[in-house]
């Protein structure tokens, strides 16, 4: 079926076809997957005299006048006067030349279009039509069109597509169609297309929203290899956590205890880690997975910990040598800042065993990379991370175990749906002692009294940071930008020393300049969203948000958390540019709570899970039409389901189940959420 190209449709030539492509539609298969963005409703026309002005309509109505409008050629335009029993309408057609046979004086006709109404007269433009009982032609689709393709083309190809492969066979099983009470897919997506009626549209969409999370949920299920031979692993137990905890000098949260509890039970089992651990800005990530890796490093096995940037992966080589030198534990670094010697002596440190634990970024997993006997792998902030750089690093050693962190909240409604692949720990407990960051809302109009708590927090010796929407200063947008607010901030305050980060820096000299930030050398550090994920400086005690309504507040809140590291009273103030309605609703909702979890719920309310998550860049498929936060029932359900059919049948093997390991190849094949 995917095989089968949109050229063998009637009126699809090349032209149309590369038309076609553009939409991301290559096969029949693609064409009848790509659903309507919305409906017109053509079933029962309104009386001229009742249609509003700006609304789409289907009126029936006798032509009483035709006429041709100067011009020549194709551009000469097409005036109709047209009449009910309640009302006369006007209809303009441009470029109509080909319409001059169109339409006979007498007649009845549909039009449906977008009315206008001044004052009584009643005028549709360029609306559709057609004779007789034609024009009143049910629910129509709606797509979305690429040059060179109409809705017209879009509607007769798949009226098309669907005819031809109306005869397809049914690639979900049975036993789940009849549990769930779904419809059979070509029926579905006849009336995804089509639908006779709400009722016909609404079971079908549940059957292809059913359909989608199914089909992710089993291959998130099969990637994670629980079922069958499974992805063996080998039984990590030293003790080594339990000497590297006793050695803090603090004690762990209840939160914490439970996750190293959940991590080290994986770790002691045969059946490979493959875990996901979740906590706010502050919940201790960080010692909890030294604690994973101090098990490993006592079990006389190596361990690797990648971080995204080359600044984050130095902090957390200082930290972890730190920690892990009284204990006899030895950690090297990999970056790609290193000299060829050091990379050297490093490579052969790691290759003989006599590393323990290798802290870097993404040249952890670089060709010439060997390890002596690699069994944990930890990636920090694994949302900067494709799956597939995490394969390379798998690979490395011998199915190591994996442990993901991520300081993103994740709603833990939609933490199975978002990660079927990974079991999930949460960290849902803060240290006791930390002061709570003071979050304060200011409208563009007192955005100087933010500045001036800044100023006083200056003068203490805290570091600030000042955070912008964009790198230069928008041509059509109003909003600051970092550039313009390094200018303007130099210019006010001359004897205040302050840098400049943005993602058009090179690596190198952004990591210079928050370096220097660390080191105190900088008081004041201007910047975009790439210090979201950032360095640990304790010593700043102010975060200014410019123009706040542009971030999410999932976003906003990870902002707030570069700032209130240290044992003193800390800021976040957040400057409106607009006074929104939703801004000042996010606004509120920051300024009131500091859970992270609470504020990534209020966000996925607010945004949705596409826009607040970014499905491709966690490895998954995008979804048509599901929506983990509005179906999570349906989720659900797909889950359990999923998980029950790959228990009976691991490989899909059995008769009733081929279809669907059929359709799955064909859907993910290649998607890296089936290479972990």
């Amino acid at each position: 079926m995917r095989s089968k190209s949109v050229t063998l449709l009637k009126g699809v030539g090349p032209k149309k076809a590369q038309s076609l492509e553009k939409l991301g539609i290559r096969t029949l298969e693609d064409l009848v997957r790509t659903y309507p963005r919305s409906y017109e409703d053509r079933r029962s026309p309104k009386a001229v005299s009742s249609l509003t002005d700006g609304e789409k309509a289907l009126v029936r109505a006798r032509v009483l006048l035709v006429t041709k409008g100067r011009g020549f050629g194709r551009n000469r335009t097409l005036r109709i006067l047209a009449e009910d029993s309640s009302g006369r309408l006007e209809v303009l057609f441009f470029h109509a030349a080909y319409l001059d046979k169109a339409f006979r004086s007498g007649n009845e006709y549909f039009f449906f279009g977008k009315v206008k109404n001044e004052n009584g007269r009643i005028t549709m433009f360029q609306p559709d039509f057609g004779g007789g009982a034609d024009g009143a032609e049910g629910i129509l689709p709606v797509y979305s069109l690429s040059k060179g393709v109409s809705q017209k083309d879009m509607r007769s190809y798949m009226a098309q597509a669907l005819e031809l492969l109306k005869d397809q066979p049914e690639p979900l099983p049975a036993s789940v169609i009849e549990k769930r009470g779904l419809a059979p897919l070509s029926r579905a997506l006849g009336s995804i297309h089509f639908p006779e009626n709400e009722s016909a549209y609404k079971i079908a969409r549940y059957r292809l929203i059913y359909e989608e999370f199914f089909c992710l949920r089993s291959a998130l299920l099969l990637s994670k290899d629980r079922f069958g031979q499974g992805r063996e692993g080998r039984s990590v137990v030293s003790g080594g956590s339990v000497r590297f905890v006793s050695a803090l000098p603090y004690e762990l949260t209840s939160a914490q205890k439970r996750c190293l509890d959940e991590i080290l039970k994986d770790m002691a089992g045969t059946r490979a880690m493959n875990r996901l651990l979740q906590g706010d800005v502050g919940s201790g990530k960080t010692a909890v997975a030294a604690a994973a890796l101090a098990e490993a490093a006592g079990a006389g096995l190596q361990a690797a910990f990648m971080a995204p940037t080359e600044i984050l992966a130095r902090q957390h080589f200082e930290n972890l040598s730190r920690w892990f030198g009284p204990l006899g534990i030895r950690t090297d670094i990999l970056i790609g800042s290193l000299t060829a010697s050091e990379r050297k002596k490093a490579l052969e440190r790691i290759a003989s065993g006599e590393t323990d634990v290798v802290v870097g970024t993404h040249a952890v997993i670089s060709e010439g990379v060997v390890f002596h006997d690699l069994a944990l792998v930890i990636t920090d902030e694994q949302h900067r991370f494709g799956v597939n750089q995490r394969k390379k690093l798998n690979q490395k050693g011998e199915n190591p175990d994996v442990l993901v962190m991520t300081a993103t909240p994740i709603p833990r409604t939609l933490a199975v749906v978002l990660y079927g692949d990974l079991d999930v720990s949460v960290i849902d407990e803060l240290p006791p002692g930390r002061i709570p960051i003071k979050t304060l809302s200011y409208t563009e109009q007192s955005r100087r009294e933010a500045y001036r708590l800044m100023l006083d927090e200056l003068k203490k010796g805290r570091q600030a940071y000042i955070v912008a929407p964009y790198i230069e200063d928008p041509d059509s947008r109003e909003g600051r930008s970092a550039e313009g607010l390094y200018a303007e901030f130099r210019k006010e305050h001359p004897d205040i020393s302050c840098g400049l980060v943005h993602g058009l820096l090179k690596q190198s000299e952004k990591d210079e300049v928050m370096e220097a930030f660390k080191r105190g050398d900088i008081s004041v550090l201007i910047a975009t969203v790439v210090i979201e994920v950032g360095i640990d400086v304790p010593n700043a005690s102010v975060m200014i948000i410019e123009d706040s309504e542009r971030f999410g507040l999932a976003q906003l809140h990870q902002l707030r958390g570069r700032v209130g590291r240290g044992g003193y009273l800390s800021y976040c103030l957040l400057i409106l540019g607009e006074a929104q309605e939703i801004a000042r609703q996010r606004a509120e909702i920051l300024c009131g709570s500091s859970d992270g979890f609470y504020i990534a719920e209020k966000d996925l309310d607010m945004r949705g899970p596409g826009e607040l998550f970014g499905f491709r860049q966690h490895g998954l498929p995008q979804l048509s039409l599901a929506d983990p936060a509005r179906h999570l029932e349906v989720a659900r359900r797909a889950g359990e389901d999923a998980a029950e059919l790959l228990a009976a049948d691991p490989g899909l093997e059995k008769p009733e189940d081929k279809a669907f390991g059929k359709l799955l190849r064909e859907k993910f094949t290649g998607a890296d959420v089936l290479t972990l």
